[in-house]
This record gives structure tokens, sequence and C-alpha cells, in this order.
């Protein structure tokens, strides 16, 4: 921000003296972009041609522009575009084509950050370019084409990147699978032994790495009739990641049971278990299921973040109205509060977000969990365990007896549980919780099918 600032005043678009009196007048905290164009004394117009102009030179780039609020990059790339008579592209909002881009060689694409799209009937490729001004990049694309018709278009600099990187990703896996199945193949390592490969021990580390960076929540391994398919749960939303050889399946499930210490030949019983994983310095949890299927096992793995466990109630991605709401409810002294969600929309992290806002030397807090996530200083932590009878409804009968305060409990998952639940709401305790819904209003309805009078529900949510 400060860098801009200077450049608009260096530039003439921005007065230092107006500036001065602004920041006399209003505070210098209030110096954003949306103020000094609302007070006039900087136009929005002259401020998007410079900044256009600076782009171009690579005076300044567009990842600084991005995290300063008034500045709107989508409007400025589409002020390029105008200008340029080329169409800006959203690349969220097309079908880009694969198989065309495995025509070009990936080391020149990621040289210029530039990315072919699709073909059309008349055999005109789109290819978006993150500098659509740069003759040299433009020429060493077009060598390529073959007596095709480049259509120049621009895009966000950091989603053709992010495309090229899953490119690039695809081509290491690729790699890491043909060396895996030539080594199969040759007999130099049987099954159970080929998971120590060096090739295998880097494809799972690429999945675990492209997971954590692509913000996944779940990562699953399934094997398939002809394939060992790779599939990312990203905002609650199952996408197929990597599509690899049957045979890549086996050396994989076995180095995945290895490192959450589960019995590598057992294939007919479903196994649960854990390990620990370092990435960019920080270190993630994920907890493994496989479960028996006709053509294999389905493996399963939760990402456990710890750095997210001291998530800020702010930061959970909810908008003003209901981010007050939730504030106030978390700060009742009794009552229900319920957190719904699709599978990995972020409902456990919500909760622990709400146990950060609310925790109080004062206040008993205890938490029942399958499995404890994340642990927290000052919270007594319960996970429950079926083998020993310890169910979420056999914990929280004890922890009434505990005197708490407030209790979160991992997931609603029976009436008996929801019943006890309700109890200790009406009974004086704030109780923290997940339901399986889609939606909030959907919860009431799934409260009413368990068998929760509504006179019930009425005092306590």
């Amino acid at each position: 921000m400060e860098r801009v600032i200077e450049l608009f005043i260096k530039e003439n678009v921005l007065s230092q003296d107006k500036l001065d009196f602004f920041i006399k007048k209003y505070g210098e905290h209030r110096v954003t972009i949306d103020n000094l164009i609302k007070v006039r004394i900087l136009n929005r117009d002259e401020m998007e041609e410079l900044l256009i102009k600076e782009l171009r030179m690579h005076t300044i780039e567009m990842e600084e522009l991005e995290p300063i609020h008034g500045i709107d990059t989508t409007q400025l790339l589409k002020r390029i575009a105008r200008n340029q008579d080329i169409e800006y592209i959203e690349i969220n909002d097309v079908s880009i084509d694969y198989k065309l881009l495995k025509r070009f060689p990936l080391k020149q694409l990621m040289r210029f950050n530039a990315l072919p799209l699709y073909e059309d009937d008349e055999s005109r490729v789109t290819v978006v370019f993150e500098n659509p001004s740069d003759f040299e990049a433009k020429g060493v694309i077009e060598r390529f084409f073959h007596g095709k018709i480049m259509v120049v278009a621009i895009a966000k600099a950091q989603m053709i990147r992010r495309e090229l990187s899953r490119l690039k990703t695809n081509e290491d896996v690729e790699e890491f699978a043909e060396d895996i199945k030539n080594d199969l193949e040759e007999g130099t390592s049987e099954v159970e032994d080929s998971n120590e490969s060096p090739a295998v021990l880097k494809l799972i580390d690429t999945i675990l790495e492209t997971a954590i960076d692509g913000k996944a929540s779940d990562i699953h391994i399934e094997a398939t009739e002809n394939y060992c398919i790779v599939r990312y749960r990203v905002d609650g939303m199952l996408q197929e990641y990597f599509r690899l050889e049957k045979k890549i399946f086996a050396p994989l499930a076995s180095r995945t049971k290895l490192l959450s210490n589960l019995d590598i030949a057992e294939k007919r019983k479903p196994q649960d278990g854990r390990f620990t994983h370092i990435v960019s310095g920080n270190v993630f949890d994920f907890r493994v299921s496989t479960l028996p299927t006709l053509f294999g096992e389905s493996i399963v793995m939760r990402i456990l973040d710890k750095s997210k466990a001291l998530i800020k109630l702010e930061d959970a991605g909810m908008n003003a109205e209901a981010y007050k709401k939730f504030q106030k409810g978390i700060k009742s002294p009794y009552g229900i509060m319920l957190v719904t969600g699709p599978t990995g929309s972020g409902k456990t992290t919500t909760l622990y977000g709400a146990l950060n806002a609310i925790i109080d030397v004062k206040d008993k807090i205890i938490t029942v969990e399958d499995p404890v996530e994340y642990q927290m200083e000052g919270i007594q932590q319960v996970q429950v365990s079926a083998n020993t009878g310890l169910t979420f409804a056999a914990a929280l009968r004890s922890i009434l007896r505990q005197d708490p305060d407030k209790i979160m409990i991992g997931e609603i998952r029976d009436q008996e549980t929801l019943r006890i639940a309700i109890e200790a709401a009406l009974t004086g305790h704030l109780v923290l919780s997940t339901l399986h819904t889609n939606d909030a209003i959907s919860a009431i309805s799934r409260m009413q099918d368990m068998g929760i009078e509504d006179y019930l529900l009425a005092g306590a949510v």
C-alpha cells in the first residue's frame, strides 16, 4: 500500500499536500484507496491508467495490488483487455482442453506464464497470457501452433500459474507412476516391498503436498476396475486430480498403511490410523481410513492442519450478519449452538474458532470428540472409544457430572446424544456441536426426525 501511494504521488496522480490534509483531518488509519477516491483527491480512471502503464513496464506486479482494498484487479485486467481489443477470461469459468495443453512444451509456457485453453471449430486456439503485450512470448508460443490461429487473451497471473503448476504436478506424478510400474514389471520389487521405492515415496509426498497446497480437507485414493484414482475434497466438493494405472494402487496403499501403522497385508477388513507429515515447515495430521471394496480398497485421509486450531472466528468465512449472531450465541450462558454443513465445509474448524473465542479460566470447558483433532490449552478434551464403551452419549453423561460450564460435542450422530445435549442446554450449560445437514434450517427438521419434541427445541436452540 505504502509503495503504491508513493507511486501515485511521484506520478502526480495524488497530491502530497492533499494527502497530508486528509491524514490530519481523518487520521492515517483511514488512508485507503476507496476513501481517497470518495473525498475526490484521487481519480479512479487516472489511477487505473497509471497502474496499467506500470504493470506493462513491470515496475509493479499484479500480486502487489491484489491485497490492497479499493484496487479491483479484475477491473484493471478488463481495462487492459479493452485497450488491446482482446478478451479477459476467468479461467475458473472455462473448460480447459488438457489434451491440447500437452502439445505445448510446459517449460516455455511456465517461462512466459501463458496457458492455451481450448480450440474452436475454425482451428483457432485461445491462449491467455499474463502479459499479452509481450511480443517475445507470443512469438515463441505461436511456433508450436503448426498452422493454427492463435487468439490472444488475458487472465489473472496467479490463476495461470496455478493451472501450469497443476500440469507440472501431473507430469511428475505420471513419471513417478511409470517408474513404479517399471519396477513391478521388471520384478525388481514385490508389491509389499515397493512401498519403500523412491518413486512411491515421491508419489505419496506429491499427493499429500498437492492436497495441502490446494487447501483440500480430504484425500480419496480409490481402486476402480481399471484405474487408481486420486480425488481431493475442496470447499466441500470432490475433484479428481490424478488417474493412474490400476497396478499403482497396491504400492500406494501399502505405503499409506505403513505410514499409518496399519497392517499392510490386511485388505479384507476396514482399518483406521493416522500419521504426521511436514509440508513447508508446517505440521499436518492425516487421519486414515481404509475400506475393502469390489475392486480393491478405498483409502480416505482427513487432513488436519494444527495451525487452524487457533483460527480467529472472524476468519471463518461468515458474512457480517451471521458473524454477529454467532458471536452473540456463543457468549450466551446456556443453550445449544449447532454448526451445520456438508463434509469438509469447516464445521469443526469453526467450532474450534468458537472455543478459542470463549475460553476463560473462570469456566470449565469439556469437549467430547471422535477423535480429538486439535489439542487446546485450558480445555479438557475427551476422545470417544467404541472399544471401551465410551460413546458420545456415555461420555456426555459423565461430563455432566464434572460440573462443566461449556460443552463441545464433535458431532451429534444419534438421538441419545442429541437428547442429552438438549437437556444439558436447558439446565444451564452452553453446548456447541455440529450436525451433518446442508444448511441451518434443515437442522430443525433433522432434530425433529430424531425424535426431539418441538417444545424442547424451542427452549434450547
